[in-house]
């Protein structure tokens, strides 16, 4: 039976230990507020009186915690330096490139394998076949947690054995996911004072959202392979779209801090020169810093 230990019991933490349970497990479980695990407990999970404790038990050590800074407390909790020498570390605290970087080193010196990881989904929708985890490492201590990994989610995601991989990767998908979320709310203001149904509005891009992650699949790829031929969306017609929704919602006497901004990026690439290409090369503007453009 794997032995695993889940350091941090906020709401994905208590997910996490769940689920672990639920695959059959040995679970140990830690929190520095100690009332967090009493349902784990009548579950079934074994709970620590310290993080040395918990690591000492286990075969894999899984930390969800609120920040870098709780990472490293736990990591330099009395006892655990020694504990963790030979085990596996699967780091699922959300931080950035820079601090990925500091824990995968602090982990190596204590002679223990350590993986990366970046959860992409929330609490509710763990364990499930389309849950994606990004994780990055060695090869040789993802493959030694492949059943724990596999237990939290079905879409893991393995880029590589650099250590700042799954951070980095992290950051790229929320600039998306709040790109386009701001893009979404300032859609829902414009309805809204149309008259509109903003509940339909929701319909309309739920619907609209499969097709557009494939345009974007499709934008990536012209990125990738650095052709920006028009294939299927000139960056010309995005230009005069975008101004069009900076012009309605001035209109509309809403705030257009986002649509300006958004007007202003791709006034900027046609101004560079690439309105007769695919509109992925807005890309290449992006590329450069704000001065630049």
């Amino acid at each position: 039976m794997k032995q695993v230990a889940v350091l941090g019991l906020g709401q994905m933490g208590t997910t996490l230990a769940q689920l672990l349970l639920r695959a059959g497990m040995e679970v140990q479980v830690w929190n520095r507020t100690a009332g967090r695990s009493t349902a784990l407990a009548d579950a079934g999970a074994i709970v620590a009186g310290n993080p040395a404790a918990a690591v000492r038990a286990a075969q894999v050590i899984v930390i969800c915690v609120h920040d870098h800074a709780a990472v490293r407390d736990i990591l330099d909790a009395d006892g655990v330096a020694t504990a963790l020498a030979g085990k596996v570390l699967v780091q699922l605290t959300t931080t950035s490139p820079q601090e990925a970087r500091a824990i995968a080193e602090t982990v190596a010196a204590l002679h223990a394998g350590h993986l990366a990881g970046a959860i992409q989904v929330a609490p509710e929708q763990m364990g499930q076949p389309d849950t994606t985890i990004l994780v990055s490492g060695p090869a040789a201590d993802h493959d030694r947690v492949r059943d724990v990994l596999a237990a939290l989610g079905g879409n893991i995601v393995y880029l590589g054995e650099q250590a700042d991989a799954a951070a980095t990767m992290d950051l790229a998908t929320l600039s998306y996911i709040y790109g386009a979320a701001a893009g979404f709310f300032q859609g829902a203001a414009l309805a809204e004072r149309a008259g509109m149904d903003v509940r339909t509005y929701g319909d309309i891009a739920q619907a609209m959202a499969p097709s557009f992650a494939a345009f974007l699949r499709h934008e990536a790829e012209a990125i990738a392979t650095d052709d920006y031929a028009i294939t299927q969306s000139p960056l010309s017609i995005s230009v005069d779209a975008t101004r069009r929704i900076e012009e309605a919602v001035r209109a509309a006497g809403l705030n257009a801090e986002v649509p300006a901004l958004v007007a202003k990026l791709l006034r900027n690439a046609a101004q560079a020169g690439y309105a007769r290409e695919e509109f992925a090369a807005v890309v290449k503007v992006l590329r450069e810093p704000a001065h630049a453009a």
